[in-house]
């Protein structure tokens, strides 16, 4: 099932406790939660403790991220450890309406998304999230963060720190630092090994590709697909894409990461050259203005382009609409632009996040890692018992290695360990040859 259609005026359940499409999908975003939990055994393990200890007791969580499946197994992990929950919507076109339904009918969470709300709705449900003054945010993208550092400041008195999710907010949060205006600590739970390692390379690569099916139903192979940016997203994307037969070229401005596209067999050219030879473009650098102007302009006929960065700002969309005659929607999340001389550009997901704008993200297999990782870290801010020094933080090592054991365990996989002597040996500076 996929996000169903933008919402009506009159269509959402509007309330104190939380603005939703309506109570009456409940029942359908309770079956998905159910299917989802069953691939997530890391973060039951955890849940398991927490309803056990209750670590989070008095705590008031305050999250800005996807509103799927797999977030509302985080939520309820939270919940079990004794949390007050309000959640909102990390983007506009992400949210699962039968989810958030479910979180607030059954869960009784504070649940502020409506898919397809304008940007007043969602900065007033950014805002409706931090009303109950939180002592600990999670952040996906960093507007909840910078809303507290702006207009919203009173109502992030409370906070002693919080964790952010993705690549494009833990880069917002270290301008924040640099310009010294950070107040709190901020986990980068984005840089832990067991969340890009895994759901940046293994779940936008799946998830991606997923959506340029579900939204074109076009064949990759022997197409050129473009990835821009050959970060641990862009690994991910140009792997699966290869992996369908594209033919795949990568742009880069990282020399390191251009060697090594290079070495992983794809050809690498600059986005001048790829504009005119690609059929399929993929953005994931986390950057503004990749697929500009001069390159819609040379794009063939047929193009279809989308964003797997976390803005819509990647791609140049209004100069697209400059350089076009008519624009229309063909499919849904397929919007076709003809310029003026009839060549037709394909956006999909209106140029926002496209394997949720067009299919349902990540895997749950995959979030399992990531959201285990957001469930320790809450932990580790909120129990330490006094705030988490100004700045981004990484998430401490121990916490990351833990998530791993914990997802080895549920596969029934074990690893070796240290011998006492390996153990000196790594410690010691004598030992040599």
């Amino acid at each position: 099932m996929t996000p169903t259609t933008p919402p009506s005026p009159s269509s959402s359940l509007s309330t104190g406790a939380h603005d939703i499409r309506s109570a009456e999908l409940a029942p359908g975003g309770r079956d998905r939660i159910e299917w989802a939990m069953r691939a997530m055994p890391a973060l039951a393990s955890i849940r398991e403790r927490f309803a056990r200890d209750r670590p989070l007791a008095g705590a008031r969580i305050s999250a800005c991220m996807h509103v799927t499946t797999e977030t509302a197994a985080l939520v309820r992990t939270l919940v079990a450890g004794g949390a007050e929950v309000r959640l909102c919507a990390s983007n506009p076109l992400s949210t699962q309406d039968d989810v958030a339904a479910a979180l607030a009918v059954d869960d009784g969470i504070g649940m502020f998304a409506i898919a397809g709300e304008d940007r007043d709705t969602y900065y007033r449900h950014l805002r409706q999230a931090l009303e109950h003054r939180p002592h600990v945010i999670m952040d996906d993208g960093a507007d909840l963060t910078t809303l507290v550092h702006t207009t919203e400041s009173a109502l992030g008195a409370a906070i002693v720190g919080g964790t952010e999710e993705t690549t494009t907010g833990v880069a917002r949060l270290r301008g924040m630092a640099a310009d010294g205006v950070l107040r709190f600590g901020m986990i980068a739970v984005n840089d832990a090994d067991t969340k890009h390692l895994f759901d940046n390379r293994y779940g936008t690569g799946q998830s991606t590709i997923d959506a340029f099916m579900r939204a074109t139903n076009r064949l990759l192979a022997g197409r050129v697909f473009v990835v821009c940016g050959f970060g641990w997203c862009g690994r991910g994307v140009a792997a699966r894409a290869a992996g369908m037969g594209a033919r795949v070229i990568v742009t880069e401005i990282d020399p390191t990461r251009a060697l090594e596209a290079v070495m992983e067999g794809y050809q690498v050219l600059p986005m001048a050259s790829a504009a005119a030879i690609g059929d399929f473009f993929c953005t994931v650098t986390g950057n503004r203005d990749v697929i500009r102007r001069e390159h819609f302009a040379a794009m063939k006929d047929g193009a279809i382009v989308a964003n797997a960065g976390h803005f819509d700002v990647e791609l140049d969309l209004p100069a697209l609409a400059e350089l076009s005659v008519s624009r229309r929607e063909l499919r849904r999340s397929l919007e076709q632009f003809t310029l003026v001389d009839g060549r037709r550009i394909h956006v999909l997901a209106e140029g926002r996040l496209v394997n949720l704008g067009a299919a349902e993200g990540h895997p749950a297999d995959v979030m399992d890692l990531s959201f285990a990782a957001q469930a320790l870290a809450a932990e580790h801010v909120f129990a330490r018992g006094e705030p988490l020094a100004p700045g981004v933080h990484a998430l401490p090592k121990a916490l990351d290695q833990q998530v791993a054991r914990l997802e080895l365990d549920a596969m029934g996989i074990e690893i070796d360990a240290l011998t006492p002597a390996q153990t000196r040996y790594l410690c010691s500076w004598r030992s040599g040859t």
